[in-house]
């Protein structure tokens, strides 16, 4: 009790004022209050210095950096998409539309607003089947450089099941769309195929050599064969720009009342329009009077040059091409043994045969190695050269002895087509005269001004024969070349075109495609006036030409006296036409053996020629036939020549106006490129 006392007493004796713990307590708090405010100084000063920064780093931003932020938030608001421009349209002379584009919808990707491409497409593959082309496809334009946030193209032309897969899925594909555009259209399919061309999908191989500020990331096809391909620079127009604003998963903004978020634009620049010779109505029937068989048809306007009809059986529809095709398809097109693919009318190489004799015998009379009156006696159908063994034989030899033609002039020999007498004319001619005489013709080189990748054909010289077969010119060699055999390859478009020459009385014209369209592609295609061939002489061409009146129209006057077409298609005709038959061998036959067709295999049988034009004495078409492996030019080949003209030359006859010359004008107009068409 007591020490509780005193504990007590000691207590409030050291809390009097004046006392050691008082003073203590009081330091104590003291202390503890500076610390605190310093603290607090400190917090406050540092919480001012991050304001200050704060307001440095937004002042920064704001006056110096505000362009670059800009920008970039434009970028992430605003997206440039290309427009690809319109193709332009194919017309042929009356108007008909060769090459059209129709609406098509297609699935695209903006690959920075999809994140992960793979899963992407992995997204679309479960919706909707990509092929390996598609991907292929997909996957070079990705690689090119390009406009950020530009479209891909996945795949073209979708079906409305696919585009409502993509559609339904919408809220789950972002930077996916479906956007409206065109593809080409083909409306005559294979018939004009080899003629028109086509387009095809831009390839891996194709980006690396075209111009990217050309052909943008809008841009699908590219002209691959024939016409489409030649004129691809006119025909693809100019790509627009469209700027457009997008939300957060990159879809167009739509500012309701069916606005859409178009910010601004430049219209891209359609491509031309052009007007081609070529008759569709003729073409169809050349293709028609072809049937299945192989081969070709080529027509000209011998006025112009402009191609009227250009047929290749088998074709191919070019609308299959367009998008792509699936691989099955495409490797059975691609390895038939039909080649269906191959334009055998400007690629095609094929010995010209007794078509070639026309421009022999001009030869000769050139050279003053004979004359229209100069006559051989052919006793038995064959030739042999000063101390050989060799018999080079006529179409008409027998083993018997009996296929001799008798006396035989140049004019007989034209319509017989005597293989003796023209033996004698290339015998008679000194080494490459004939060559350099039928090069006037355009035999040897690519003549036709607007024909993409036309085969210039071979015309051997002692010069070529040397250096492509390591041997000389031999006298036989002559002998072989006046037949139009031996090395000799030329196209059913060169020999059409040689044709025109003749029709022409010696004025020589290029082919081509084109009638008209914007007045820069005119002048590109205009040659001036070329040269007439040198040598023969106005009465020279004014006989061959009755010559080759009298294959058609001699009749009636015994077989060794009628001309080789007569009987197949010169009986009723009501116009005046003026050809040469053509049998081109294939195969090699035994001295002592005749020609048996039925004998051989179809691919080793002789292809059949014939070559025409009419009205005889004032030309308005020409034509070349080839059959491949057909057998007889008159029999085979001829019939199919007369359907062409007698297609062509008929309704025009059947009218009281004069002919009107393909270099008019037809009256359609043409809006886009104001030009005209006449009918």
């Amino acid at each position: 009790m007591v020490g509780m006392q005193w504990g007590r007493f000691k207590f409030a004796l050291n809390m009097r004022p004046g006392g050691d713990g008082s003073d203590r307590i009081l330091k104590s708090a003291q202390q503890e209050s500076n610390a605190f405010m310093s603290r607090t100084f400190v917090m406050l000063l540092v919480i001012a210095l991050l304001f200050a920064l704060l307001i440095a780093r937004l002042g920064w931003l704001t006056v110096f950096k505000h362009d670059e932020y800009h920008t970039i938030s434009e970028d992430n608001r605003i997206q440039d998409i290309d427009v690809a421009a319109t193709r332009g349209r194919i017309y042929d002379r009356h108007g008909d539309v060769l090459a059209d584009n129709r609406p098509a919808f297609s699935i695209v990707m903006v690959p920075e607003d999809v994140g992960d491409v793979e899963a992407g497409l992995a997204e679309i593959g479960m919706l909707v089947e990509l092929t390996d082309e598609e991907l292929d496809a997909f996957h070079a334009r990705l690689a090119r450089k390009r406009r950020p946030h530009s479209r891909i193209s996945v795949k073209l032309d979708i079906s409305p099941e696919e585009r409502a897969a993509i559609e339904v899925n919408r809220h789950r594909l972002q930077g996916i769309h479906v956007t409206s555009d065109t593809v080409r259209h083909y409306p005559f399919g294979a018939v004009m195929s080899h003629a028109v061309g086509s387009v095809r999908r831009i390839t891996e191989e194709d980006l690396r050599r075209l111009d990217p500020n050309v052909y943008t990331s809008a841009t699908q096809f590219i002209g691959k064969r024939g016409v489409e391909a030649f004129y691809e620079e006119s025909l693809h127009g100019r790509a627009g720009l469209s700027r457009v604003e997008v939300d957060a998963h990159g879809q167009i903004h739509d500012r309701g009342h069916g606005d859409d978020a178009e910010l601004s634009e430049y219209e891209p620049l359609p491509g031309k329009n052009i007007v081609l010779h070529l008759d569709s109505r003729l073409q169809i029937a050349a293709a028609a009077a072809l049937g299945q068989r192989r081969g070709a048809v080529v027509a000209l306007d011998p006025r112009s040059g402009g191609i009227l009809a250009m047929v290749s059986i088998p074709g191919y529809d070019p609308n299959l091409f367009v998008t792509g095709m699936d691989d099955a398809l495409y490797r059975e097109t691609s390895e038939s043994p039909a080649k269906p693919l191959f334009n055998r009318a400007t690629n095609g190489l094929y010995a010209p045969g007794s078509t070639f004799k026309p421009i022999v015998g001009l030869s000769a009379l050139s050279a003053g190695t004979t004359d229209w009156e100069k006559t051989i006696n052919d006793t038995n159908g064959e030739f042999k050269l000063p101390n050989q063994s060799r018999a080079y034989r006529d179409w008409n030899w027998t083993k018997s002895g009996t296929g001799g033609q008798g006396v035989v002039d140049l004019h007989r020999a034209v319509y017989r087509s005597s293989n003796v007498y023209f033996y004698h004319l290339g015998a008679s001619l000194e080494v490459d005269v004939l060559p350099r005489f039928a090069a006037q013709f355009g035999f040897g080189e690519v003549t036709s001004l607007d024909v993409a990748d036309a085969d210039p054909g071979i015309l051997p010289t002692a010069e070529w024969k040397a250096g492509a077969q390591g041997e000389p010119w031999y006298p036989g060699d002559n002998v072989n070349l006046s037949i139009g055999q031996g090395y000799m390859l030329v196209t059913p478009l060169q020999l059409v075109t040689a044709v025109a020459v003749i029709a022409n009385r010696g004025r020589f014209v290029r082919p081509r495609m084109l009638l008209s369209s914007d007045p820069n592609l005119l002048t590109r295609l205009d040659v001036g006036e070329l040269p007439r061939i040198a040598g023969p002489t106005s009465e020279d061409w004014e006989r061959l030409v009755d010559a080759m009146e009298a294959v058609v129209h001699r009749g009636n006057q015994g077989y060794l006296q009628n001309g080789t077409a007569w009987a197949h298609i010169g009986r009723n005709l009501s116009y005046r036409m003026a050809a040469k038959s053509g049998t081109a061998q294939v195969v090699g036959i035994d001295q002592e053996e005749e020609y048996d067709e039925d004998e051989l295999e179809e691919h080793l049988r002789k292809h059949a020629w014939f070559v025409a034009f009419a009205p005889a004495d004032d030309p308005r078409i020409a034509v070349a036939v080839l059959v491949e492996n057909g057998g007889s030019g008159s029999e085979v080949a001829g019939p199919v020549a007369r359907e062409v003209i007698d297609a062509y030359l008929l309704p025009i006859l059947a009218k009281s106006d004069p002919v009107p010359a393909s270099t008019a004008s037809p009256h359609i107009e043409i809006a886009s490129t104001g030009f005209r068409l006449d009918r």
